[in-house]
């Protein structure tokens, strides 16, 4: 692997680390200091969605006309400095601001990073680079959340600034060793226009309806992911684990997820073949509400696995769709990462929502965002009726 590209990964890998420990564990930090339940924390995730939609969008833009090291160094740069900073804010205002600022300086993160992956690659090349990096990011996001929670309790809740602004200020570094580095002439940029993979062009449905459909399902498998990661607080605290057991048991879900990935890196049979999409689709609604509702560990642990299949397919064909599908890799990013915190803000907005509605029933963020699911999956059938 050429060096510009192996130093990518490395990128990818340590924001991932970074970006994940704040992210997830933050929920914690707000129910323990500043007394936030379900409802509070949800409202809070959909927050981050709420700015996260606009900022991927203008990242994604950003990065192509920009560069791809300019937009990672303004990223990297800005959470930072906002982690930092947000490490002398203590009240529930400052860790507020903080997520705010630290959603918008991310969103010229991952952009930049998805397109670096597969830039001046052959359509071979994308997918195999599509491949390492979904291995790069989920097998870091699993580290960080199997690690976090010990982390959360051994050098407590301020290491939850302090680390990730360590990594960032290593990663902006980084960058700048990145900028210095000339390309790789044993992989110039493909001289013929990029086209879908042939099995695109054998299919009832075109390539640009794969990418419509993938641009819709992500967004809903988000609604899911982050409906329960910001319940997860109170769901360990239902069970009697402790933070860091918290963050070994729930782990399940994203090694599954790592493995899916490896599983569709490997085998391309899924590529535009709308069967796996839907089963995939099924098999979230159905995961999540075990997650969400279920007592039995043995459950929990079956419902984990499903999940981390779910969400891994509809993940993976968001972003292989994007890459695979027309020549601005840049801004078609920028579009599925927008599409992402769409769903980090409807379903934790619906939950939220529900709980206000209905206080005296504790399941009625879990019923409001499966509703909203099985919407989704009326509209993603519905997309492939119309084509």
């Amino acid at each position: 692997m050429p060096p510009r590209k192996a130093i990518g990964f490395l990128l990818t890998a340590l924001n991932t680390l970074a970006c994940s420990y704040f992210g997830n564990y933050v929920f914690f930090l707000l129910q323990q200091q500043h007394g936030f339940g379900n409802r509070e924390n949800l409202l809070t995730c959909a927050l981050h969605g709420l700015i996260y939609v606009p900022a991927a969008w203008f990242g994604g833009r950003f990065a192509e006309r920009r560069g791809l090291t300019t937009s990672l160094k303004v990223g990297f740069a800005g959470m930072a400095v906002t982690l930092f900073a947000g490490g002398f804010l203590p009240s529930v205002a400052g860790v507020l601001v903080t997520v705010a600022l630290w959603t918008v300086a991310m969103c010229f993160t991952w952009p930049a990073l998805e397109a670096f992956a597969t830039h001046g690659e052959s359509d071979d090349g994308t997918k195999r680079m599509v491949g390492v990096y979904n291995l790069t990011w989920s097998s870091c996001a699993g580290l960080m959340y199997f690690a976090g929670g010990s982390l959360f309790e051994w050098l407590g809740p301020r290491s939850l600034f302090w680390i990730p602004s360590g990594i960032l200020a290593l990663q902006f570094a980084l960058t700048l060793w990145l900028e210095r580095l000339p390309d790789s002439p044993a992989a110039p940029a493909p001289s013929m226009p990029h086209h879908p993979e042939d099995a695109a062009l054998h299919q009832p449905v075109s390539p640009a309806t794969f990418l419509k459909m993938a641009w819709l399902a992500n967004p809903f498998a988000y609604i899911a992911i982050h409906s329960f990661l910001a319940v997860v607080p109170g769901r360990s605290a239902e069970l009697g684990l402790s933070v860091a057991q918290s963050g070994w048991f729930w782990a399940v879900w994203f090694l599954a997820r790592l493995g899916t990935f490896f599983l569709l890196w490997q085998w391309g049979g899924w590529h535009y073949r709308f069967r796996w999409m839907l089963a995939a689709f099924i098999a979230l609604i159905a995961s999540y509400v075990v997650l969400l509702l279920g007592k039995s560990f043995a459950g929990l642990l079956a419902a984990q696995v499903v999940f981390g299949l779910a969400t891994g397919l509809l993940y993976y064909a968001s972003l292989f769709y994007s890459m695979d599908v027309g020549e601005t890799q840049g801004e078609h990013g920028g579009i599925h990462e927008a599409a992402i915190g769409l769903g980090i803000c409807l379903g934790p907005a619906v939950g939220a929502g529900a709980l206000y509605l209905a206080p005296a029933q504790p399941h009625a963020g879990a019923f409001g965002v499966t509703a909203l699911l099985l919407a989704g999956l009326m509209g993603l059938v519905g997309l492939r009726v119309k084509q």
